[in-house]
């Protein structure tokens, strides 16, 4: 297997060689058709395979999707025959002692060369990216197979490109991806989020009232692309990441409009710039979540100049209900930042991101505990640190074989946890796509300790929550007590605390205090831990019941922890349940289209067995 590709043809070529990637030759549509038919192929076991759409109507260009979509895809992207293995090798930078003497220093010196080999370098040759220019009144956005991706979409958006900008300050590189949504033939949406290096960068010049230049890569090499979505610290290079990661420098390039290097070797750059304080309506966009992001005001792209290859391919990616390819490409960054996290909290010994909770939503953590409180310090330390401060849930825990069976470690929780001992709320900040909490960007957090007791901390009481009614006669008794109550089903026996999912239909008057008070109020309420979801969810579907759970719920406003009696309230939220913020919808393909998409598929179903 390849260790680094030096632009994105010679990856789709190793795709290939390996039974990786299809080639669709029959029309299809850049509007909802690509999307459907992609979504399908991602939600097969394993993540299918990358597809290489050949003949997109109304472009010239061919589409690439799903090229990260599964284990051995994003292992062969980043050149590692695992990413465990890639991250050993940034442990090993980082655990490299600083030389005490001369003759350390002399030993030292082979791993710096080669470690100096990794940072970009700019080529004065005429770049790859640049064989076809198109500047000033020839720009036309329009001519790319952008894709429309949902049906609520607010317009077509470009979602895998790398942003290049530079701070006013301190002229330091930043490679981000934010997504662009055309406006017209020569602008875009630039939606860098608020706690994005981007957006720093940006109120930086807006401070100053400056113009700031961008350029826009599309269609970079895989480790390029994979390092614009890395949670860098703030002046990092994220090309000096990709470059550890394919274990040779990217060779870059000077932007024909704008003084910004780009990679050399892309399909596109967009060239341009923000004006300061030039804001306009943005979204909706059926975003990585499985809810559609709400419009918003963002900042305006100007395009300049569009170079592309003579054979230039456009690279996609699509996101909406887990798993989907962002999910291998979250499960990188899992493995890959472990190192850098361990290096400010020690006693982690290994984490894990459930793609149910889209990256920020829920992270477990096994620790190596030694004192009383010591999974309270760690919580504290990652809510405070990085990206991890996102996190609105963290449960601790100290076996980490217990990350490899979720089957277990949900058992382990269950059968652990003292629910009023071990169980803390408190407040921070929150991802900008969190549409759970009462505020944006903030709002309150749960932490979970199911670690072992050790001296010195108060030993747990051993209640549990577990009835003896069976599925059948806890729905029946519900449905006596309100007829709003669909269903009732206990899962999880054999664990101390059980958990009951019921199912409840709001409307007329009833909304999630009506449902919580019926519980609380009944003899029924210590029959398990009840989970409250809309009628319309399958209780046996347990990744979506996951996916509502840690989504939609605030834990302030939407859990009960009372003797006795817990209620996890993961319903869809409105005004009437005392959440004055609009509720997004979830992202669903309109019929029609999948209709279409069925008869497209019915003439290769070779290529979703």
């Amino acid at each position: 297997m390849k260790k680094n590709y030096k632009n994105l043809h010679e990856f789709i070529n190793e795709l290939e060689k390996e039974g990786e990637l299809i080639r669709f030759t029959e029309p299809v549509s850049s509007r909802l058709e690509i999307t459907e038919i992609t979504d399908r192929m991602s939600k097969l076991p394993g993540g299918g395979k990358a597809i290489l759409f050949e003949n997109v109507q109304n472009s010239e260009f061919p589409v690439l999707m799903n090229q990260f979509g599964s284990n051995k895809r994003i292992n062969m992207a980043l050149g590692s025959r695992s990413l465990d293995e890639l991250a050993g090798r940034l442990q090993d930078i980082i655990n490299m002692k600083p030389p005490k003497s001369f003759s350390e220093k002399i030993k030292l010196l082979p791993e710096l060369v080669k470690y100096s080999r990794f940072l970009p370098r700019t080529s004065g040759k005429k770049a790859p990216c640049q064989e076809v220019v198109f500047k000033g009144e020839d720009v036309d956005l329009t001519k790319l197979p952008v894709l429309f991706c949902w049906p609520d979409d607010g317009g077509p958006f470009v979602t895998l490109p790398v942003v290049f900008t530079k701070g006013l300050e301190d002229g330091r590189r930043n490679a981000g991806m934010y997504r662009m949504q055309i406006f017209d033939r020569n602008t875009t949406g630039m939606h860098w989020h608020i706690h994005k290096d981007g957006a720093h960068h940006y109120h930086e010049y807006l401070k100053k009232g400056k113009r700031m230049e961008v350029a826009v890569a599309i269609g970079t090499d895989p480790a390029v692309t994979y390092s614009a979505t890395a949670p860098m610290p703030r002046g990092i290079d994220e090309i000096l990441l990709a470059g550890f990661i394919r274990r040779k420098p990217v060779i870059m390039t000077k932007c024909i409009t704008v003084d910004i290097e780009v990679p050399a070797e892309a399909e596109f750059i967009i060239e341009g710039y923000v004006d300061p304080g030039e804001l306009r309506i943005e979204g909706p966009f059926g975003d990585h979540t499985g809810y559609y992001s709400l419009k918003g005001k963002y900042p305006v792209f100007h395009v300049t100049a569009v170079t592309h290859r003579k054979n230039a391919i456009y690279s996609a990616t699509i996101v909406g209900k887990p798993p989907m390819e962002d999910c291998y490409m979250a499960l990188a960054t899992e493995r890959l930042f472990l190192p850098m996290i361990k290096t400010v909290l020690p006693e982690i010994k290994d984490y894990m991101l459930p793609w149910e909770g889209v990256f920020h939503n829920i992270a477990v953590v096994a620790i190596e505990k030694e004192f009383p409180h010591h999974a309270g310090k760690v919580m504290n330390g990652m809510w405070g640190s990085g990206q991890m401060s996102f996190a609105k849930i963290l449960v601790m825990i100290d076996d980490p074989e217990l990350l490899r069976d979720r089957g277990k470690l949900l058992r382990h929780i269950l059968d652990t946890i003292d629910i009023h001992r071990d169980v803390a709320l408190t407040k921070g900040i929150l991802d900008v796509l969190d549409h759970s909490a009462e505020k944006p960007l903030y709002g309150s957090k749960l932490g979970i300790d199911a670690t072992r007791m050790v001296e010195g901390e108060e030993p747990r009481s051993g209640e549990s929550i577990h009835g003896t009614m069976n599925s059948k006669a806890l729905t029946s008794a519900f449905h006596e007590i309100d007829d709003g109550f669909t269903g009732a089903t206990a899962v999880l026996e054999e664990c101390r605390n059980r958990v009951i999912i019921l199912n409840v239909k709001k409307g007329g008057g009833k909304n999630s205090s009506y449902y919580r008070d019926r519980i609380r109020n009944s003899s029924l309420k210590s029959q398990g831990i009840f989970v409250l979801l809309d009628s319309d969810i399958k209780p046996e579907e347990g990744s979506v019941v996951l996916w509502k759970v840690f989504n939609n719920v605030d834990p302030s406003r939407d859990m009960v922890l009372e003797k006795g009696c817990v209620i996890i309230d993961a319903t869809r939220k409105g005004v009437a349940d005392g959440h004055a913020r609009e509720w997004p919808e979830d992202i669903k393909m309109s019929d029609d289209v999948k209709i279409r998409v069925d008869e497209i598929l019915s003439r290769h179903p070779e290529f979703f067995i």
